[in-house]
């Protein structure tokens, strides 16, 4: 299965072959539910990991709240409690940095080529630094990202900014129309009103 929240982490192997190997092989790489996370470039050539994802940067048992693991596992286990409303906004901010990864992928591919002509250790270096630091970058975005949602989404509200006024809109959404239907179904007569 994929896109469960069993899932500690997937990923993409692209390998581009009209590359040299240390710049056309890149490992699109993600931490937990694949529905919730971002994937990203990951440089085949890389010589170390993002420090939030290396081996040993925080624990299952052990809350770090600048981990990768940590952070990808808040902003799912939150949209968890409420699919329905808080998925799009995880949705759209996945194509959004996805999107932005896979369109700058052709300038960094361009810059490490030239350094490769000169000196292949400085690509190797290049992309190395460029990986850990997109990966590093990416995790405090998706922190921002879950202090975003759960300031929006907490205690079953949805509030948003009102302009410049300092109290934010908010709206109750309940959970729809399937979901009070399901509950008359299964309570039966319990619900019915007794004169």
């Amino acid at each position: 299965a994929t896109a469960t929240q069993q899932t500690g982490f997937s990923f993409v192997s692209q390998m581009r072959s009209w590359l040299p190997r240390e710049i056309g092989g890149i490992f699109w790489f993600s931490v937990d539910d694949a529905a919730n996370s971002i994937y990203y470039p990951v440089y085949c050539s890389s010589t170390r990991a993002a420090d939030k994802y290396a081996r040993g940067y925080g624990n299952m048992m052990e809350f770090r709240d600048d981990a990768a693991f940590w952070v990808f596992n808040q902003v799912s286990n939150f949209v968890y409690t409420r699919y329905r409303d808080i998925h799009p906004e995880v949705r759209n901010m996945q194509d959004k940095l996805e999107n932005f990864y896979i369109d700058f992928t052709p300038s960094v591919d361009a810059y490490a080529l030239k350094l490769y002509e000169n000196d292949k250790s400085k690509a190797i270096g290049f992309l190395t630094d460029y990986s850990v630091n997109t990966g590093n970058n990416l995790v405090m975005q998706w922190k921002d990202f879950y202090a975003y949602l759960f300031t929006k989404y907490m205690d079953g509200n949805i509030k948003v900014k009102d302009g410049n006024k300092k109290n934010p809109k908010v709206s109750q959404p309940g959970y729809g129309e399937q979901w009070y239907r399901y509950i008359v179904e299964k309570a039966g007569e319990k619900l019915l009103f007794k004169q």
